[in-house]
């Protein structure tokens, strides 16, 4: 079964479960349509872009004319056209493609069309910001509304995404929730230290780590063995580096910037505690399922984070870890001081997460189901 990968930009180191599907999909029997091609096609499959290459003279005409139309018929201006329609086609027709997934909806808006007028089924596969920043405009949501009908199955990391795209009236009759997933044969637990704490993720604020920072400051005040270890890069490190300075806490908070992949497995398989304040920000923007998540779950961490978007459908309170709800930072701050001076049951917690972990979160399966689904979805 050669199935099309349509995302927004590839090759993306950080896209562990788009380049999963790309290296392993019905045992990587794949080609790759982008958006943006990032110079990098380290699976060697076929590739094309989805998007215009530069105007031509026909350009000049066709482009307003198809962006009219676009709307019109669609609801979106994505929609491929003229030469890059034709290419995309002969590609598609060339390397004997019987399906199309897409990463993330917009991917589903735009191919969607394509893959209707050349009897392709297509299906969209929705993971964060496409099920939330990105329905607060009214256009995303009427457009994704007319490409639903044309899609043959929808899949979400989380039953949260699914959940809030129905809100706005996006509902497919086979949609189906697969989370990520991780190498659970890879993230196992190792020698925990006591009274360690990691966190890890882009530091922006979807993920809230300048309220981690001052939860850990204010809950392991009282605790001198506490250590935090705070792995990512972005626009918020020099600031939390400041803050820590400020508390002279530079003996007991590192911040690692960014790592690779493999230094913050050992760091997770050493962590007792896994901590990650989630929250909506400002422009709407969600978690689907943090991938963090589910490899802290794998390394028999303890997880304290927050009742936001897929979280609580992998952490379970008092089983797996703690929840807060979004912005509190004092109730965050009591669930660190709660694990550090025992008055938060932890016994056994790190094995069953470990289990859980195995169970619901283990990629393997988790690909072996998405095939099964997609074959069951499949025109006859």
């Amino acid at each position: 079964m050669r199935f099309a990968i349509a995302t927004g930009g590839y090759h993306k180191p950080g896209e562990t479960f788009v380049n999963r599907h790309i290296e392993h999909l019905f045992g990587g029997d794949t080609v790759v349509i982008a958006n943006k091609l990032n110079g990098s096609n380290p699976y060697a499959r076929p590739m094309i872009r989805r998007s215009r290459q530069g105007f031509g003279a026909a350009d000049l005409w066709q482009q307003p004319l198809a962006s009219v139309v676009g709307k019109w018929r669609y609801g979106a201006t994505s929609v491929p056209y003229g030469e890059t329609r034709r290419a995309l086609e002969v590609f598609l027709r060339a390397e004997r493609v019987q399906a199309i997934l897409c990463e993330f909806g917009p991917e589903a808006v735009a191919l969607a069309p394509v893959a209707g007028a050349m009897g392709l089924p297509i299906f969209s596969y929705f993971r964060g910001y496409d099920a939330s920043k990105d329905l607060r405009k009214p256009r995303n949501v009427r457009a994704l509304r007319a490409t639903m009908p044309r899609l043959a199955g929808v899949f979400a990391v989380s039953q949260f995404l699914l959940d809030n795209l129905a809100r706005h009236g996006i509902t497919h009759p086979h949609s189906h929730v697969i989370p990520s997933g991780v190498a659970t044969a890879r993230f196992v637990p190792g020698d925990k230290q006591p009274g360690s704490f990691l966190a890890v993720g882009r530091l922006i604020d979807k993920k809230a780590p300048d309220i981690t920072l001052r939860a850990f400051l204010a809950g392991a005040g009282d605790h001198p063995q506490a250590r935090l270890d705070i792995v990512g890069d972005g626009p918020m490190l020099e600031p939390l580096r400041q803050r820590v300075a400020a508390a002279g806490m530079g003996a007991r908070v590192t911040l690692h910037g960014a790592l690779p992949h493999e230094e913050v497995r050992e760091m997770l398989a050493r962590a007792q505690v896994f901590v990650q304040h989630s929250l909506t920000d400002a422009k709407g923007n969600t978690e689907g399922l943090p991938t963090s998540i589910q490899e802290a779950l794998s390394s028999g961490c303890i997880v304290l984070s927050t009742r936001h978007a897929g979280i609580p459908e992998a952490v379970i309170e008092g089983e797996t870890g703690y929840l807060v709800a979004e912005r509190d930072e004092a109730g965050f701050a009591a669930l660190i001081r709660g694990v550090l001076d025992g008055s938060l049951p932890t016994e056994d917690m790190a094995g069953r997460a470990r289990a859980l972990a195995v169970e619901r979160f283990d990629n393997g399966r988790l690909l072996a189901l998405l095939e099964e689904r997609l074959l069951a979805l499949m025109p006859a």
